[in-house]
């Protein structure tokens, strides 16, 4: 998977910026959370700054283009974003990466 970003914009009152990318993949269309690593990494970015909100792949092409919001911190990401937004990129409301939430559960 071999991500460009496109465009760039800078939004201080928010604290973010918001990234269109486009991916070149060469198996189906990559997840939502493989992605936000993905560009986190490119981006030198913790994953739990990073909301992706879309991924449009055209029927039958290897190419996807996004859409994310990459911010300064994690807690502002809480702040700004919708709930389900945190839930789909795993992002949990209550300052831990819900990956990481699941883990000290099933260790408990």
């Amino acid at each position: 998977m071999d991500i460009d970003i496109i465009a760039e914009d800078e939004n201080p009152m928010l604290h973010r910026t918001d990234v269109r990318f486009e991916i070149t993949h060469d198996e189906a269309t990559p997840s939502r959370l493989s992605v936000r690593d993905s560009l986190a990494a490119k981006l030198n970015k913790d994953s739990a700054e990073v909301v992706v909100h879309e991924l449009d792949t055209k029927f039958g092409m290897r190419k996807t283009v996004g859409y994310a919001k990459v911010y300064e911190s994690p807690d502002h990401a809480r702040d700004v974003e919708q709930e389900h937004m945190l839930d789909r990129n795993k992002i949990s409301a209550d300052g831990e990466d819900a990956d990481e939430a699941d883990a000290e559960a099933e260790e408990a």
